[in-house]
């Protein structure tokens, strides 16, 4: 199968998930951790942008654009699965920032990816018509790709200090009439706010997991997507680190008896 047509059906595989049952998307940060989940059974895969600034020694927001796009081919490269790509803000403030993160990750053999509302070098929400004049430029450049590419617009109050529902629900709406297949927005904390913005919106909603509540409990409310983030990577370091300190402060070896079944989870 060429590269082109094997993206065509991940493309189409991951379009058709959104009309689909809900699904878990969870984020690997780097090629083997994919590999395990896509042994473990999961049907899609998402980038962390903070999971992939780690393995590089950067807090989030530090990664260019040249390195997503790497990393971007790497995870498609280890896995079968569709993959959808954190682009955070498209790194750059213009509509043909957004739009040219979306070329190159697609180039890179991403089948989706998102975009959100935070000027990360100012520290403050775009302007939402700024915003939203972003999301239709990238769906201008989703729609340009030779294959189906699913593109997911992020709002993103309520994980930078501003957690105005009604704010949030207009940002996503603004973004929905500019194209976005899919609506996000990190930080929503309770079923009442995941339900109120799932009942405000037409298109897929992808949740990020709640600690507390279950996948069951949000795709009642209206998810279609329920992403981790960054979350299984801080689980696998703060077991690392776990680890690590008790051989530092008491010279307990035991954690060192963990096995996996990396065979199995590599094994051709």
């Amino acid at each position: 199968m060429s590269a082109l047509s094997r993206q065509r059906e991940k493309g189409s595989a991951f379009r058709a998930m959104h009309a689909g049952e809900p699904f878990v998307i969870p984020n690997p940060w780097d090629e083997g951790s994919a590999r395990v989940l896509e042994t473990l059974g999961f049907t899609a895969l998402a980038t962390t942008s903070s999971g992939f600034a780690f393995t590089l020694g950067l807090v989030d927001g530090r990664v260019t654009l040249d390195q997503m796009a790497r990393h971007v081919a790497a995870i498609d490269a280890a896995t079968d699965l569709p993959v959808s790509a954190d682009l955070e803000n498209g790194y750059g403030p213009s509509p043909a920032d957004a739009a040219e993160a979306i070329r190159r990750v697609a180039s890179a053999g991403a089948v989706g990816g998102s975009i959100e509302d935070f000027d990360r070098e100012n520290r403050r929400l775009y302007e939402i018509g700024h915003a939203a004049e972003r999301i239709r430029a990238a769906v201008e450049a989703a729609h340009g790709a030779a294959f189906p590419f699913t593109l997911t617009a992020r709002a993103e109050n309520h994980i930078r200090g501003n957690a105005d529902l009604a704010d949030t629900i207009r940002r996503l709406q603004s973004f929905e009439q500019a194209g976005a297949d899919v609506l996000y927005a990190p930080g929503l904390g309770t079923l009442e706010e995941i339900r109120a913005v799932c009942g405000a919106l037409s298109k897929p909603v992808n949740v990020l997991a709640v600690p507390g509540l279950s996948v069951a409990e949000i795709v009642d409310v209206g998810a279609q997507r329920i992403s981790v983030g960054g979350s299984l990577t801080w689980v696998a370091v703060k077991a690392f680190a776990d680890a690590a300190r008790a051989i530092r402060d008491r010279g307990d070896l035991s954690a060192l008896a963990a096995r996996v079944p990396v065979d199995d989870w590599f094994g051709d």
